[in-house]
This record gives C-alpha cells, structure tokens and sequence, in this order.
C-alpha cells in the first residue's frame, strides 16, 4: 500500500474523512493542505529530502479567500507537480461530474482515478486508492456506472470538429462565416446545411434553448 500520501482539501470534513478512510488503509504518512501553493511546496521538498508522496489526492475548486495564491485550482496543482515528479500517483476527489471535465483530467494530465463526491464517496474513495495501487497503468472513474454513462454518451459523441464549431460560434460568426472558415480550414464538413445539422444535434445533446444559451453552457462546462 502507498506510504506517504498528501490530502489537498479545504473542507475540514473532508480532510478528517479522507484521512480516516488512509489510516484505515495502513498507510503510515498523511499530510494535508487547504491551498494548491501549500499543497505544492510540500510536495517540492518531499522531492529534495528524497523522501516524494507515493500519492495525490486533491479536490478541484478551492474557496478563495484573503490569501493570494498562484494555483487557484486543483488543475493547476496537479499540472505543475507532473512537470517535477511524473510519477506520482494521483486521485482527483471532487463535485464537478461534467464528462468533459474528467475526460480531460485523464487525457491531458494522466491521473490516475476520478471519484465524485457524493452519499457514498468515501468506500468509492477507497476503492480509487486499492486499485490505483494495484494497477500501474491503468485508470478508473468511480462510481463506475458514472464512467458508463461516460464513455458511452459524451466522449463518443463529442469530436474535435464540434469544439472547432463552438468556437466560431463563440466569436460571433453566422453560419456563412462558419463555412466559409471551415473550407480555407480544411476542416469538413463545411457545408451550411452540415453545419446546420451539427448545432441543432449539439443544443439537443446539452438542452440549448438557442446558441447563446449552448455557448453559455459549453463554456461553463470547459470545453471552449
């Protein structure tokens, strides 16, 4: 089992749950920190003693409050720490269920397990932390059914092209623009009629009343 592990947390409830759920777990070291900057020096000199955490377990959104700091995030946090020390273990333990979001935390930062907070979070919790340990390469989203629902609807459906398209839509640009952008582009299908078709399936897919409310509601979500 992991040996020293730190909580970035700044709910006091959270952190005396997680920690409870680690010392359950037999693991000998647990630090925690309520801020991303605390959370990374920590970890930075961990590094240089030659004594690194096995394992990150950190939330996303932070409360902000009097202090500033340069890692407002849990993204931040975790981006920064890959460039120093790639192999850490890392578990994002959060509210934010939006498939976009997650997919993302996987694709571009490599963590390892996902778990939504909700009812029964903590046992998912340690289910994150048993099968990170026992699986290298592997990653998980928990609960599963969550991951189900995942793969199968939003990942699958969304494309490349889509974010190109809510792009130009953000910018203000009429269906015409649009097409005329994506022929200089390259990008295909450019054709208005096409174009047409892929937003009324995207305002279906995210139950847009309009494009304004899709724009609005794609980029609360992340994805433009």
């Amino acid at each position: 089992m992991f040996k020293k592990v730190i909580i970035v947390e700044d709910l006091d409830p959270i952190i005396l749950s997680t920690t409870k759920t680690l010392k359950n777990l037999s693991i000998g070291e647990i630090q925690t920190a309520k801020y991303c900057d605390d959370a990374f020096l920590k970890i930075k000199k961990a590094q240089h003693e030659n004594k690194p955490f096995d394992l990150l377990i950190t939330d996303l959104s932070f409360k902000e409050d009097h202090r500033e700091n340069k890692l407002k995030n849990g993204e931040q946090l975790i981006s920064e720490i890959k460039k120093n020390q790639p192999d850490i273990k890392i578990i994002v333990f959060s509210i934010e269920d939006k498939s976009f979001k997650i997919k993302s935390l996987f694709e571009d930062l490599k963590i390892n397990a996902y778990v939504i907070k909700g009812r029964n979070s903590i046992e998912e919790l340690k289910k994150a932390i048993e099968t990170t340990y026992h699986n290298n390469e592997a990653q998980f989203l928990f609960p599963q059914t969550t991951a189900n629902s995942t793969h199968k609807k939003s990942v699958i459906e969304i494309e490349a092209y889509d974010i190109e398209l809510l792009k130009s839509l953000s910018k203000g640009y009429s269906i015409n623009e649009i097409a005329n952008e994506f022929k200089i582009s390259g990008i295909h299908p450019s054709g208005n009629s096409s174009i047409e078709k892929r937003l009324n399936k995207l305002k279906m897919y995210f139950k847009a009343n309009n494009n304004v409310h899709l724009i609005a509601i794609t980029k609360d979500m992340g994805l433009i």
